[in-house]
């Protein structure tokens, strides 16, 4: 489900203006759509994400300034997060957002609903009348209390269980990340910041969403969903006293499911905890301290062996392909998904390869060994951080290694 539009087109004020969300994955005609609905309309907001998201944004923006010249263009998610300023080469887009954006979007759509310049508009970047950009200062992340509850009226819910397959709400309870890993943009962008819901506030919402839509499972999106574990155990009573009576999944960092009692294990299991995403990165515990993560493969396995007891299911990603990483620290990391693999059949440890992104330094050593970033936007469309082929600096041996070890996953759990 569309979450970052949701939130954002949320917290604008339902009594003063209409919000409209397009998801171009549903409609096949979105781009019509889109032209249709911008009759009248004071804005468009476009959420884009890095890699094959940039084109869709980029067909869909230039087309609306085509039909609607004067109606401003407003980019916001990771990418324009992360390139503010570089976002605003392509004409078509007049304003880019960066981070949190409820805050900000509501009051740039203020602004232009009253005809005001956007100079002190703290979280946004745009072009001036005179054709330069002007970077603002960036808003502060304000607590999720702050914002307008979400609004699932605003989205086709039933359409996306049938997409599904299962009646599966997606939700969120946080947002950013305190921790500081090497290789994510979220420190960037977040500041290594974290805020999340009230528990009860969650409870209560689950509450109300379940008695409208019937849900059987929620999935948190939460990037760190057990960050403050008095919270996550709050919720797990309530969902337990009171309901939604459904399973849930969501994330934890291996070092959260050391820290997190046994009560709170169990309780959370009893509340329809069905499964958990816990990011390993690294079977070698060099390669763990050079990018950052944090945690110890003591750690991993004390978390897995909790989730293996509980009867719940477990993804655990792993990354290969770091810049000079050696051929005994992948192998490290493929015996590690092996003894994961070998502890349940709910386990599952996808690898992936290390793709720079900018917002930290292990994408200068990166590029130092030869990898070139995407330079425009039509270069970061193509940008594939997901599949594809790893770094330059990778082995052909290296390669083949991983591919046959990937070529015998299971099936990902859902």
């Amino acid at each position: 489900m569309p979450l970052a539009l949701l939130a954002v087109g949320s917290h604008l004020d339902p009594a003063r203006y209409e919000v409209v969300i397009v998801d171009g994955r549903l409609d096949p005609e979105a781009e019509n759509t889109i032209l249709r609905s911008l009759k009248g309309a004071l804005c468009l907001g476009v959420t884009v994400l890095t890699g094959a998201p940039i084109a869709d944004a980029l067909r869909i923006s230039r087309a609306a300034k085509r039909m609607h010249p004067n109606i401003p263009v407003i980019w916001g998610g990771w990418h324009p997060s992360m390139f503010a300023a570089e976002c605003l080469r392509e004409p078509c887009v007049d304003v880019t957002v960066q981070g949190q954006g409820e805050a900000t979007f509501a009051d740039i759509v203020e602004r232009v609903r009253e005809g005001r310049a956007l100079d002190d508009c703290a979280g946004c970047t745009f072009r001036r009348p005179d054709g330069q950009v002007q970077l603002n200062p960036p808003r502060a992340l304000l607590p999720l209390e702050s914002f307008r509850p979400h609004d699932y009226n605003l989205i086709p819910v039933e359409r996306y269980f049938e997409l599904k397959g299962k009646r599966q709400l997606d939700f969120i309870t946080s947002q950013g990340c305190n921790f500081r890993c090497a290789f994510c943009s979220d420190p960037f962008v977040y500041g290594r910041k974290w805020v999340g819901l009230d528990p009860h506030r969650v409870a209560t919402t689950l509450r109300d969403l379940w008695q409208r839509y019937r849900f059987t499972d929620v999935n948190f999106q939460d990037e760190t969903f057990f960050t403050r574990r008095e919270r996550v155990q709050t919720l797990a009573k309530e969902m337990i006293d009171a309901g939604p009576r459904t399973t849930w999944a969501a994330t934890m960092r291996a070092d959260q499911g050391t820290r997190l009692p046994e009560e709170a294990w169990r309780l959370c299991r009893q509340s329809g905890l069905r499964r958990l995403l816990v990011g390993v990165e690294s079977g070698d515990a060099a390669m763990l301290k050079r990018i950052r993560k944090d945690i110890t493969l003591d750690q991993v396995f004390h978390t897995a062996n909790w989730m293996k007891a509980l009867g719940m299911a477990g993804i655990f990603p792993f990354i290969v392909g770091f810049p000079d990483e050696s051929a005994a620290s992948v192998t490290a990391t493929i015996d590690c998904a092996r003894r994961l693999r070998s502890l349940s059949a709910n386990f599952e440890t996808p690898i992936f390869y290390f793709k720079p992104y900018p917002g930290s330094a292990i994408v200068l050593e990166a590029v130092s060994a030869g990898f070139r970033l995407p330079q425009t936007l039509l270069e970061w469309s193509q940008f594939d951080y997901v599949e594809g082929e790893p770094g330059p600096w990778v082995t052909r041996a290296t390669y083949e290694l991983i591919e046959r070890f990937k070529s015998c996953q299971p099936e990902a759990l859902s």
